[in-house]
């Protein structure tokens, strides 16, 4: 029987893997390897997502163990360790599922094109998207740049039935090759300092916790989805984002025929078309991770004073308690609610005009499901410049989001526990309410609680003048 690898990056699940069944299936004694294969710069990996690839590889490794086999890591330049193990092993081929993000194609084809040159199978799956990017095009062979359309044609070929599950033993492979590998705890993926006490409490990275998290979504909070998904005080997410993100679940959704739950799903599943759509824009627009879709804005006038205000972003500390209750849940757990994830984009990009990619660097370190198609469109979207975007013009007020979702300040009560006793009718803006009111709340604004980094409405004025200027400009280009 005939040894190949099984190359494992963002699809660190057994169950539904195409590569580790394709492998299977055709009689093969599959190796499982990872490599940890990380792009210098802007996009390394960010500590929050390597805590939690530290803790994806220790139960991969577990269920490969379980089943007879293990995983064997790596550490450097992934074409020369494939070649090297080539050399030195009898292995016949390469399997692995595709990653979609510029750098990584990049890679992928070239060790592809290396190895099929040198008489080696190589074969690539998908693994983790409804449809290849460069499948699904316009019908003049053009990306898409508007949802809507993406969404309607992509979802009318959508399959909801349940994946295969894991296989229930591997053949072990030759001993030799355990020798080259190292040990998890060597890629040094784990903080130094000990922050991660929160995203422990929030979180179980692996396969068997993706299968948790997507059961108890499936049967407890899927029927009310569409309403709870908004409410950042409840548990009406599915919180599937890091999961889905490291491949250990699939897109796939459990089959049910109860009325509410197949129209709940449908909003789930549109959530996913978002997810799809941004694969769909980072392929085509490779470009967009670090320069806005639309070119007009490579000229919008962003501020270059800003690193006080950043700071003070970044730690929760703007003194508009939902931002701060968004940014410190974030700090904690390495996750945010998708509704505050808008509404301190829009404080950053809008009301203080930080450019959108000093926001998408802060979030590609600090979140957990990290990922630079979805961190890239949310960005762009709600900053204006992106594809299918929120209008420049429609600013978020997080007075107004706060006292809509959280009407009773449960969430900013949380996270802002300054705050705790403030009244409901207060606590999204506590600038304003009586001092009388505060003293009785233990809140001294300015002493432990900031004043609002930024005026709201005057801030929102200045945007739209910003907007106004680059429309202006841009219709005297045209002209």
């Amino acid at each position: 029987m005939n040894h190949v690898l099984v190359w494992f990056r963002r699809d660190l699940r057994l169950a539904d893997n195409p590569a580790l069944l394709a492998a299977l299936d055709e009689g093969h004694i599959p190796v499982p390897i990872y490599i940890h294969d990380e792009p210098q710069g802007s996009w390394s990996q960010g500590a929050a997502s390597a805590w939690w690839l530290h803790h994806s590889l220790v139960a991969l490794m577990q269920s490969l163990v379980q089943r007879g086999s293990e995983l064997l890591i790596f550490r450097g330049d992934a074409d020369q360790i494939i070649h090297k193990l080539l050399q030195k092993h009898d292995i016949t081929a390469v399997y692995w599922n595709r990653c979609y993000e510029p750098e990584a194609i990049a890679r992928d084809s070239a060790i592809k094109d290396s190895l099929q040159k040198e008489g080696v199978e190589c074969r690539s799956f998908n693994a983790s998207l409804l449809t290849e990017p460069w499948n699904h095009l316009k019908k003049d062979g053009t990306p898409y740049r508007v949802f809507t359309p993406f969404w309607k044609t992509l979802s009318s070929g959508i399959d909801l039935t349940f994946p295969p599950g894991p296989p229930d033993q591997l053949r072990a492979f030759s001993r030799s090759l355990q020798k080259e590998s190292l040990a998890i705890e060597d890629l040094d993926l784990l903080p130094g300092i000990p922050w991660d006490e929160g995203f422990r409490n929030s979180w179980r990275p692996g396969e068997e916790g993706a299968r948790q998290q997507l059961e108890c979504f499936v049967e407890e909070l899927l029927i009310d989805y569409p309403e709870g998904r908004d409410i950042p005080g409840t548990p009406g997410t599915s919180r599937l984002s890091p999961h889905l993100h490291f491949g250990m679940v699939t897109e796939a959704m459990h089959e049910n025929n109860t009325a509410g739950v197949i129209k709940s799903g449908e909003a789930f599943l549109r959530e996913l078309g978002w997810r799809e759509f941004s694969y769909h824009l980072l392929y085509h627009f490779p470009h967009t991770p670090c320069e806005p879709l639309n070119e007009r804005f490579a000229a919008f006038p962003w501020r270059k004073d800003f690193q006080e205000d950043l700071a003070s972003w970044q730690r929760g500390q703007t003194g508009i308690p939902i931002v701060d209750a968004g940014m410190r849940e974030l700090w904690v757990t390495g996750w945010m609610h998708n509704r505050v994830r808008m509404i301190v984009a829009s404080l950053l990009t809008k009301n203080l005009l930080i450019p959108w990619q000093e926001g998408a660097r802060w979030f590609w370190d600090t979140l957990v499901d990290a990922d630079l198609a979805n961190n890239t469109q949310g960005w762009q979207w709600t900053a204006g410049c992106g594809a299918d975007a929120a209008p420049y013009f429609r600013i978020f007020n997080p007075v107004l989001q706060g006292e809509r979702f959280d009407p009773e300040g449960d969430y900013v009560r949380k996270w802002v526990p300054e705050l705790k006793d403030v009244p409901s009718k207060w606590i999204h803006r506590p600038w304003v309410a009586p001092l009388e009111t505060l003293a009785d709340a233990s809140v001294a604004l300015g002493d432990n609680y900031p004043n609002p980094i930024i005026d709201l409405a005057a801030s929102r004025r200045r945007a739209l003048d910003c907007w106004d200027r680059l429309r202006q400009r841009g219709k005297q280009h045209s002209s």
